[in-house]
């Protein structure tokens, strides 16, 4: 698999101290907002994830992700853009915050890029390239390993309901869900996200 990874400066952000290394926030939200209110609780969720000392890791470009990226460059904190390296030119130029940038091969080496390295995934809203990473992260979670999924704003928490009411997702002795949380506001997941920091230190 060939890769390209270029990293650039980037401002000092907070670390885990525990782990001895930068924790990684996955986000995944659509270039189409479905209104300025997402904007804003994306932008909020990047600022928080920043100031929690996370690196954030998604697409790189417009939309939700830019929001996400401008709340984490507010907070000093580094944003890393994952793409395929045979579609940058043609998806267009990254968002101004990203301060790394990584292409892959292909959408699988990028779906297992993101997954492996995430310690939490947070999804908003967006379209069906949003739900393809939303629904992986939540089957990895389920069958490989519990990272942490977080799911806020209307749209996305729209979809979770769908997808509990149709029963394509639910929970069983075998597949539990305990790592899946829906997340109402803002606030909520700055609460939320001081809980999983704390805990993660103490279990350190």
């Amino acid at each position: 698999m060939t890769s390209r990874d270029r990293r650039l400066p980037v401002p000092a952000a907070g670390q885990d101290g525990a782990r001895g290394r930068q924790m990684t926030a996955v986000f995944f939200g659509g270039v189409v907002p479905a209104s300025p209110d997402e904007e804003q609780l994306a932008e909020e969720v990047g600022m928080a994830l920043a100031g929690a000392g996370f690196t954030l890791v998604h697409g790189g470009y417009n939309g939700l992700m830019e929001s996400a990226a401008r709340g984490a460059a507010a907070k000093g904190g580094p944003v890393t853009a994952v793409t395929l390296a045979d579609k940058h030119a043609e998806w267009g130029a990254f968002n101004p915050h990203i301060t790394a940038e990584v292409h892959l091969p292909d959408l699988g080496a990028r779906l297992n890029h993101y997954l492996d390295a995430a310690d939490l995934v947070v999804a908003m809203g967006g379209g069906v390239g949003t739900l393809h990473e939303l629904t992986a992260a939540l089957y990895y979670a389920g069958n490989i390993r519990p990272v942490p999924v977080w799911i806020t704003g209307p749209t996305a928490l729209g979809l979770l309901a769908f997808l509990r009411r149709e029963r394509w997702l639910f929970e069983t002795p075998t597949r539990p869900l305990g790592f899946l949380s829906p997340i109402a506001s803002a606030a909520a997941f700055a609460d939320r996200l001081h809980h999983l920091t704390s805990q993660t230190e103490a279990d350190t």
